[in-house]
């Protein structure tokens, strides 16, 4: 499918949008061009995300360094096991002015354009869920009122996988909300000795927005709009339904290693990533190479891995590794 000149100048502009927020970010963020990746095009989706990585990566910092160069509202919660619904949503409170009481809603810190949950597998399942239902309705109801979260709303959580004591992990039905989980790595050698040096220098850098809100809304509305080719469409479903260990013709490893697969979120989540990295690169269409690039991110917070994966010390990366190789 060929694209319009109109649709040409949009996809020229989402990937100088794209090109124009990694190199704002750089400037903060030493390496982790796959992480900022995944997020851009996370934030292009209108998606969220679940960024997994040990403290100290500078999770909070990327969140962050987005949001300064969107010049988008930024709110950060951290969450503790003390933490209530109440605290992140909002509440009414009793509010008195010459003599009158009525009562007025007191806005929770998810009432901005771009949420850090911080840690968001250390507090009770009732305000992850508080969070969760936020995230699909992009609305909070308290009490009988029900009030609409500002636009855009995105939220990028943080999952610590190391410490597991006082945790309360996401049941697999919140974590398909997420469109991604995407996992933060160590640097490498030089890119430490780089944070080093910036980290303890006097001069800190700053981000100046780089993107305006209405650019974001243009590209995020492209995102729908990108072609897809049947083959790459095809290819997304096969993956999502190869990863379900009741599919006929499932591979061994998935009927041995999986308890339960992805579901249509899955491929669902794929198709719409795969339009967004294409867009990203000012592409006419997105094909199978994007899908393939998207396997990972998009499915292993969806496959619920049995006990005996546990005890053969199987990771979800690698099945989804075998059913790709499956695939082509």
């Amino acid at each position: 499918m060929r694209a319009s000149a109109s649709d040409a100048e949009r996809l020229e502009h989402a990937a100088d949008c794209a090109n124009r927020l990694r190199k704002a970010i750089s400037t903060v963020i030493v390496g982790q061009e796959d992480v900022v990746d995944a997020m851009l095009i996370t934030l292009a989706t209108r998606g969220h995300a679940l960024l997994v990585g040990v403290p100290g990566l500078a999770k909070t910092l990327i969140v962050a360094s987005l949001a300064k160069a969107l010049d988008l509202s930024f709110g950060r919660v951290q969450f503790t096991p003390d933490l209530l619904p109440a605290d992140i949503t909002g509440t009414d409170v009793l509010h008195e002015q010459d003599g009158q009481r009525s009562l007025r809603f007191l806005p929770g810190p998810i009432f901005h354009n771009l949420v850090l949950a911080d840690e968001i597998n250390r507090t009770p399942p009732k305000t992850q869920a508080a969070l969760l239902q936020a995230m699909q309705e992009r609305e909070v109801t308290v009490g009988t009122t029900t009030h609409p979260l500002p636009r855009p709303f995105q939220v990028f959580a943080t999952r610590n996988p190391v410490e597991q004591e006082g945790t309360y992990p996401l049941p697999e039905a919140q974590r398909d909300r997420f469109l991604m989980e995407i996992h933060v790595d160590y640097p490498s050698e030089a890119e430490e000795r780089e944070v080093a040096i910036r980290t303890t220098s006097s001069v800190a850098p700053a981000i100046a927005p780089v993107v305006t809100r209405d650019e974001l809304e243009s590209v995020t509305a492209l995102v729908p709009r990108i072609p897809v080719t049947d083959e790459a469409v095809d290819l997304a479903v096969k993956i999502a339904r190869a990863t379900r260990p009741t599919t006929p013709g499932a591979l061994d490893d998935i009927r041995q290693y999986v308890r339960f697969g992805a579901g249509p979120r899955g491929s669902q989540a794929l198709v719409l990533a795969a339009k967004a990295r294409a867009a990203l690169r000012g592409d006419a269409a997105a094909d199978i190479e994007d899908v393939l690039a998207l396997i990972v991110p998009t499915m292993r917070h969806r496959l619920v891995l049995s006990y005996r994966a546990d005890a053969d010390g199987i990771e979800v990366k690698e099945l989804l590794e075998r059913v790709r190789r499956s695939l082509t």
